[in-house]
């Protein structure tokens, strides 16, 4: 009986031992790998050249002041609509010492040379009636006082000039009411009542008293690299998107390029400007980024597939077809159009083809 029981533990053990050995022998064996299949389908192809830039007012208007002094009011503010010629602020001048004395002196000069030629004038005129003097001498001193009175008038102008900026007679044309000289909109007014601000002359750009633009005329401003420029041409379509305005897509034609490259991160790239079409209610703030997708080329509903699937020999472009379930042979194609994505199939291929892609995963294996 013993002896009975040793023979069948040996066999168990022995059974256990192949078992195990079987078991990792199968473990160890590689799986087969299982690639998914793809079919050609129909779609879109646009070949574009990506540009990057921003959305600019084309006129847009730095506001400076034509004389010197302290900002004494501010009328507007920005994000304001303004005509052209509203006032936007007004400039109090503070008088150099050396002009308004000078402009003090010259008035006191002049009160004294009409004074004087109104003596003369009234002695000769006394002497014209009694037919003592000729008609040219009081003429003369006729002349003389009315020119004496054009001085003081010119002199009190000057001095009025001087210390306020304007003349009594000349109010509503004074240089201290700083106006717009366009329709737009005020961007930006970068100074505050109390400023001191510097006029506009030969030497002198300017303060700026405000930026005012047009914004129903908006450009892309941007620049396209050397590869690409060659492709492009004035009234070419872009279609413009903007970062900060997700899921709305706006039209533009491409109207200059320009003739020289600027070299920007060792690569020559050209600078670009395109019309933007606002539809009615569409507003664009100035200064946003935006991409420039500009068509180069496009060919609408045809057969394509993804240009991963391809694979090339000989300078020929071939795919993997499936024969029969995860068997698969070499076909070479004829492509066109390709966007990066997808490639247009000219020959070779039919919409029922399956053409080997990359090696499924576990998930889509079981799900298989």
């Amino acid at each position: 009986m013993k002896k009975i029981f040793k023979i069948l533990g040996i066999v168990v053990l022995i059974g256990i031992f192949v078992g195990t050995i079987a078991f990792l022998y199968n473990k160890s064996k590689p799986k087969p790998v299982v690639y998914e299949v793809n079919k050609p389908f129909v779609s879109d192809v646009i070949k574009k050249a990506v540009a990057t830039g921003s959305v600019v007012p084309r006129k847009e208007i730095e506001i400076k002041p034509q004389v010197s002094g302290i900002i004494d009011e501010v009328y507007m503010e920005a994000g304001q609509m303004v005509k052209k010629g509203d006032i936007i602020a007004k400039v109090k001048i503070i008088p150099d010492m050396v002009n308004l004395n000078a402009a003090e002196t010259r008035v006191n000069r002049s009160k004294i040379n009409l004074e004087d030629s109104k003596i003369d004038f009234d002695r000769k005129s006394k002497l014209f009636d009694k037919k003592v003097i000729p008609y040219q001498e009081y003429q003369k001193s006729k002349v003389a006082y009315e020119n004496a009175k054009e001085e003081v008038s010119a002199a009190e102008n000057n001095l009025e000039l001087v210390k306020n900026g304007v003349t009594k007679k000349s109010k509503n044309t004074t240089n201290t009411l700083i106006r717009s000289t366009i329709e737009g909109m005020i961007l930006d007014v970068p100074i505050k009542q109390g400023n001191s601000v510097i006029q506009s002359n030969t030497f002198n750009a300017g303060t700026t008293i405000a930026i005012v633009a047009d914004m129903n005329d908006m450009i892309f401003q941007g620049k396209v690299d050397e590869t690409e420029v060659g492709k492009i041409k004035e009234g070419m379509h872009i279609e413009m998107t903007i970062g900060a305005i997700e899921d709305e897509k706006f039209d533009a034609y491409l109207e200059y390029i320009s003739p020289k490259g600027v070299e920007e991160n060792g690569a020559i790239q050209f600078e670009i400007k395109a019309n933007v079409k606002l539809q009615d209610g569409q507003f664009i703030r100035a200064g946003y980024s935006a991409n420039a997708n500009i068509v180069l080329e496009r060919k609408d509903q045809v057969m394509v597939i993804s240009e991963s699937l391809l694979k090339f020999e000989n300078d020929s472009a071939f795919v993997e077809i499936e024969t029969t379930p995860q068997v698969f042979e070499k076909r070479y194609i004829e492509t066109g159009l390709s966007d990066g994505v997808n490639i247009e199939i000219l020959k070779g291929l039919d919409k029922e083809t399956k053409i080997k892609g990359k090696p499924a995963t576990d998930d889509k294996t079981k799900k298989s």
